[in-house]
């Protein structure tokens, strides 16, 4: 599907606001001690920022693990972005598959605490990539 310049603008608008309305919902189920939620959100928070990085750049993805694969590609191993980003990208998704679909995981707290303010750092940065 082709967009045109108002029509992507809009959607990469669209991305980014759900990214940060998602990493909001990461502090309110932080505070509940809601693990597993906060692991979902966390994913979302950072899916939504690369999805609205994509939509900017014109690339195309319709899979998670399409998503993963072209983050890397084209922005993690040209040096774009760090590589923290992709290895923090990739921890997420698999602690947020593991919270959604495994009934005997529980989150870890700690791991999680850690990953908040660098997902935090990499939704800032994809948006300032965006907005220059």
């Amino acid at each position: 599907m082709s967009l045109s310049d108002e029509e992507r603008k809009t959607m990469v608008q669209l991305e980014m606001e759900r990214a940060k309305r998602t990493f909001q919902e990461v502090e309110i189920l932080k505070e509940a001690g809601l693990w597993n939620g906060v692991s979902n959100r966390l994913y979302y928070a950072v899916f939504h920022a690369i999805s609205a990085l994509f939509i900017h750049d014109g690339h195309q993805v319709h899979t998670h693990h399409g998503s993963h694969a072209l983050f890397g590609q084209q922005y993690v191993k040209t040096g774009v972005l760090p590589a923290e980003f992709g290895k923090l990208y990739n921890q997420l998704q698999t602690m947020r598959e593991q919270s959604d679909y495994n009934c005997a995981f529980e989150a870890d707290p700690e791991e999680l605490k850690d990953k908040i303010e660098p997902a935090k750092q990499m939704i800032e940065t994809i948006c300032k990539m965006i907005n220059n």
